[in-house]
C-alpha cells in the first residue's frame, strides 16, 4: 500500500514517497524483495494499492508492473480514491483478497531471516524495541500468541512493535471482518483500519503468532531515510551480493570510500565520495565532498561539502550549505 508521504517533502511532492530510492533501488522494489525472500516460496500475485492515478501515474504503474515480472509474479493495480485508512486500502484490493496473503506498507525496509509459522492463522511482524511506549506493541499469552494490539502503551505490554508487515494464511478471513467493520463504520482517528479486522479474527478463535525481524529501517523522512540509506548500504556492501557501483562510472582523479551506490553513467571530477553515499543514474559530481548522503539522478553537484543531505533528481547546486533536503528540478548557485 503506497500514499504520497507528506513527512518527506519536498522529495515526495514530484516522486511517490515508495519510488524513492534507497541504495539505488526503490523503496518499495526493495521492501518487496526482502519479504519473497523470506517467504522463500513462489509468489503467484502482487497486489498495489495506490492513490489518486494523477500522483502515481502511468510510469509508476509501469515500475510496479516490472517489478512484479522480475519476481515471476501477475501485478494486480487497484486505487483508493479517498484517504480513509488501511483497512479501507486493503479493501480496495477485495478481487485478490483470497488464500495465503502478506500485506505491507510500503515506506520501511526490513532485514530479517526467520521461518514464518504457516500453521498459525496469521503472523504479525514485530521489531523488539527499547522504548514500546512509543509504538503499537502485540500482547502475548503464555503459549507466545498474539491476544491483542495495544497503541503505545502507558505501562509495560511487551518490547515487540508492530512494524505494518502482515501474513494471513487466508486473507480472506480477514476480508470479511473489514467488511463488517466499513458496514458498521466503524473508525479510529477517522479511519477503517487493519487492526480492527484483526481484533474481529481474535475475537473469533483465530490464532495470530510473532515473526522478529532483526532490523527495521523507516522511510517516513528525511533523517530517517538517510539514516536507512546508510544502513542498508552497509548490509548490501557486507553480502557482497550486489554491484554497488556501476561499471560506466567515471573517475577522474576522485575518492571512493565504500560502502557506497554509484549509479550508470556518473561522473566523479576532483571529488570524495563516501562513506554512505548513493548517487542515483546521470549524475555529475564535481570539485565536492559528499558523505551520508542520498542523490537521485541527473543531478550536477559542484564545490559543495555534503553531509547528511538528501537531493532530488534533475538539480543543479554549487554552494557550500552542508545540510540540505532539495527537491526535484531545483537550483542553488
Amino acid at each position: 500500500m503506497a500514499g504520497r508521504g507528506s513527512r518527506l517533502r519536498p522529495h515526495s511532492l514530484t516522486v511517490p514517497k515508495p519510488l524513492i530510492p534507497v541504495a539505488g533501488q526503490p523503496i518499495v522494489h526493495r521492501l518487496v524483495k526482502d519479504i519473497v525472500k523470506v517467504l522463500n516460496q513462489p509468489i503467484e500475485e502482487i497486489a498495489f494499492v495506490l492513490g489518486d492515478p494523477a500522483w502515481f501515474g502511468d510510469d509508476v504503474v509501469s515500475s510496479l508492473q516490472d517489478l512484479a515480472k522480475s519476481l515471476n509474479a501477475k501485478a494486480s493495480i487497484y486505487r483508493q480514491d479517498q484517504p480513509l485508512g488501511t483497512g479501507h486500502a486493503i479493501m480496495c484490493a477485495k478481487p485478490s483478497l483470497s488464500g495465503p496473503a502478506v500485506i505491507a506498507y510500503a515506506d520501511t525496509l526490513i532485514r530479517a531471516n526467520f521461518d514464518l509459522d504457516t500453521e498459525a492463522d496469521a503472523v504479525i511482524w514485530t521489531k523488539q524495541v527499547d522504548k514500546p511506549e512509543a509504538f503499537g506493541v502485540v500482547k502475548l499469552n503464555d503459549k507466545n500468541e498474539i491476544i491483542e494490539l495495544v497503541e503505545k502503551p502507558k505501562t509495560f505490554v511487551s518490547d515487540l512493535a508492530v512494524i505494518g508487515i502482515y501474513y494471513f494464511k487466508d486473507v480472506a478471513v480477514l476480508k470479511n471482518e473489514l467488511q463488517k467493520v466499513l458496514d458498521n463504520n466503524i473508525k479510529n482517528g477517522g479511519e477503517y483500519q487493519i487492526n480492527d479486522g484483526i481484533k474481529g479474527m481474535m475475537a473469533n478463535g483465530n490464532v495470530f503468532k510473532t515473526g522478529t525481524v532483526d532490523e527495521w529501517m523507516d522511510c517516513g523522512n528525511k533523517p530517517v531515510t538517510i539514516e536507512t540509506n546508510a544502513r542498508m548500504l552497509g548490509f548490501l556492501h557486507a553480502d557482497g551480493n550486489e554491484n554497488l557501483i556501476a561499471a560506466t562510472v567515471t573517475n577522474n582523479n576522485s575518492t571512493i570510500i565504500e560502502p557506497c551506490f554509484i549509479g550508470e553513467h556518473v561522473v566523479l571530477n576532483n571529488a570524495t565520495i563516501g562513506p554512505y553515499v548513493s548517487i542515483g543514474n546521470n549524475c555529475k559530481i564535481e570539485a565536492s565532498t559528499v558523505k551520508n548522503s542520498l542523490i537521485q539522478t541527473h543531478t550536477t553537484i559542484k564545490n559543495a561539502n555534503l553531509d547528511d543531505a538528501m537531493i532530488g533528481n534533475h538539480v543543479s547546486y554549487d554552494g557550500h550549505f552542508t545540510k540540505i533536503s532539495i527537491g526535484d528540478y531545483s537550483v542553488l548557485e
